[in-house]
């Protein structure tokens, strides 16, 4: 496999289906492209605030209901390094409780920073802001 370099993304095709194209879903490939752009961490400064990290979202995805039934399964390969990273930086030791909490993280994203930029220049200038 070739190396992808830093500056250009890397493309993954996924696999159609076994047995044919489902009826729910187009039968056809699927490009995904990751860069170095897509990749965004916020810096964790202890082991204490990881875990308070951990501990948030897994409460927030609670309360949201998104923890009430486990009814599903999910499967993939992933670099055993990745994994492996990902459970140093988190501290979490099994593969679902990772997944979970990664899943947790994408769904309860709240995209302020694109909310924010949009809303730029839609406040009256003349409006008093108390200081």
């Amino acid at each position: 496999m070739a190396r992808a370099s830093a500056d250009r993304p890397t493309e993954r095709v996924a696999k159609k289906p076994a047995g044919g194209p489902r009826k729910d879903r187009p039968g056809r490939t699927v490009v995904i492209r990751r860069g170095a752009e897509t990749c965004h961490a916020a810096p964790i400064d202890s082991v204490e605030q990881m875990a308070s990290r951990i501990e948030a979202v897994m409460r927030a995805a609670e309360q949201s209901g998104l923890l009430r039934e486990k009814n599903s399964r999910i499967g993939g390969r992933v670099s055993q390094a990745l994994v492996r990273q990902a459970k140093r930086q988190t501290g979490i030791e099994t593969d679902t409780d990772l997944i979970e909490f990664a899943l947790a993280t994408v769904a309860l994203e709240d995209n302020f920073a694109d909310t924010f930029k949009e809303s730029r220049g839609k406040v009256d200038p003349e409006m008093k802001l108390g200081f």
